[in-house]
């Protein structure tokens, strides 16, 4: 008998994996080891949040194993579902073409693996999730900025319209539920950056700009952020989401079926 594909028909679709379908997380992957590092940490945080389930994480550059390789292990030790999660914060090229493309080479390889990819931990057709919007918050609340009259979404940038006006959509939640004026800025590929971003701001008379980071781990892009907006005048600039309670919940929530 031939084995049953990824993301094609199973012997038995709907029998769980026994302590539940094993969890991998995609992270984009960055040369700084502290992004790794984050990302390990939010698998450990899932894996204590859902008992007996496999989490594992990989990467799609830069660290290993590759989403390919850690489904193909997972079939070699004798899984045959599991749920990949993307943990990018837009649906943007890596979640349209590498991920997919990642899938079907491990299909290629004659994987015997039943695989349901999530949606991205950023907006979807139904809207930005809640808990999205509670991690930012929480993490502006740790940097302590104190009262301000204004914000700064800081993200990583694409040359992806369609994703930066997902950005956008979070900006504009997260503004709204802070009662403050919020703009955009990226840390590449798009303007403006974190700096010209708090100028325009303070120009247009806000007093005390604060910076949210829309990043889920350390690393250069959130570094450069947070020399730009402190030479700008920024009063706070967050920390990434990493292993934050509300994104374990977001991912937790990905993980439901829909």
């Amino acid at each position: 008998m031939r084995p049953a594909p990824l993301n094609g028909p199973a012997g038995h679709p709907d029998r769980p994996e026994p302590g539940g379908d094993p969890v991998l997380l995609v992270a984009h992957g960055s040369r700084d080891p502290r992004a790794a590092e984050a990302t390990r940490a939010l698998a450990r945080a899932v894996s204590a949040a859902r008992p007996g389930t496999p989490v594992l994480a990989s990467w799609l550059d830069h660290t290993e194993p590759h989403p390919t390789q850690a489904l193909r292990d997972l079939a070699g030790a004798g899984h045959t579902r599991a749920i990949l999660v993307p943990l990018l914060l837009t649906a943007a090229f890596h979640r349209r073409v590498d991920i997919p493309a990642a899938v079907a080479a491990a299909l290629e390889s004659g994987a015997p693996m039943r695989v349901r990819t999530t949606e991205v931990l950023g907006p979807t057709a139904d809207g930005v999730d809640p808990a999205l919007l509670a991690g930012l918050r929480r993490r502006l609340t740790e940097a302590d900025p104190g009262r301000f009259d204004a914000l700064v979404l800081a993200a990583a940038g694409t040359r992806d319209a369609r994703a930066r006006r997902s950005v956008g959509r979070v900006a504009a939640a997260l503004g709204a539920s802070l009662n403050v004026p919020t703009r955009v800025s990226y840390a590449s590929a798009a303007p403006p950056d974190a700096g010209r971003a708090v100028t325009r701001l303070r120009a247009a008379g806000a007093r005390r700009v604060a910076v949210a980071a829309y990043f889920l781990a350390p690393g250069l892009f959130h570094d450069a952020v947070t020399r730009a907006a402190h030479a700008a005048g920024a009063v706070a600039v967050a920390a990434p989401l990493t292993d934050t309670p509300a994104l374990v919940h977001l991912v937790l929530h990905r993980l439901s079926p829909r």
